[in-house]
């Protein structure tokens, strides 16, 4: 999962962004609203934390020009001002949620996996392909009865694909969801990446679940 955390204050992105990063989500930074806007529409993001207090272009602005430009992935505002009257208004513009800070991680955490999974129809707590289960929460991966032990990017390329279960994807759509904007898409590492995560995950006897599609990209089977 690629998230999009617009927060002028950089402490405070950088601490957001070093969380998430360690849950295993891909994570950009925008410093503003304008660059916010310009991100949302170059970059596949599939949630956008969204600071209203923001230079050159305020929260609540940002918000109605992303939803007027036909972003509809969840936005959660992120917001120091308490009055009932500033939730409203961020809500009326098209937010889907708003927490104020200051605020636990914990709880921001939750919050987007809540909207991940709402926003994605195949994503649950627990997801599972053939006798491979996945637990978001626990980040905890089980083949058959063993345990897979898997780094944050293997977790994060298992969970997009078990997303895309049966459907081809390319090397390009996995760089937009797994990867943050500074990734080279010139390099192998989605290759690398992909054996690792095969050595771990296949068992001898077992059914193949990750197949090379030559020419396109992948395909996680549930066989």
């Amino acid at each position: 999962m690629r998230i999009l955390v617009v927060e002028d204050e950089k402490r405070l992105a950088s601490f957001i962004k070093k969380g998430f990063e360690e849950q295993s989500y891909a994570v950009d930074i925008a410093g503003d609203g304008k660059e916010a806007e310009f991100l949302a529409h170059t970059n596949d993001y599939d949630l956008i934390l969204l600071d209203i207090l923001l230079p050159k272009q305020d929260g609540w602005k940002t918000c109605e020009n992303l939803r007027n430009g036909g972003i509809e992935i969840p936005i959660i505002m992120l917001t120091a001002l308490g009055e009932v009257s500033s939730r409203i208004r961020g809500l009326d513009n098209g937010a889907d949620d708003y927490i104020t800070k200051p605020f636990e991680f914990d709880e921001l955490l939750a919050r987007v996996r809540a909207h991940l999974r709402r926003s994605h129809s195949t994503m649950n707590l627990v997801m599972e392909v053939s006798n491979l289960k996945l637990d978001t929460r626990t980040r905890k991966v089980e083949r058959g009865s063993d345990e897979v032990q898997l780094t944050n990017k293997e977790f994060a390329l298992l969970e997009y694909l078990i997303l895309n279960k049966n459907k081809i994807v390319t090397r390009t759509m996995i760089t937009e969801h797994v990867w943050d904007i500074h990734f080279d898409a010139g390099s192998n590492v989605i290759d690398v990446i992909v054996n690792y995560l095969r050595k771990k995950i296949e068992i001898p006897g077992e059914p193949k679940l990750i197949h090379t599609i030559r020419g396109a990209g992948y395909m996680l089977k549930d066989e």
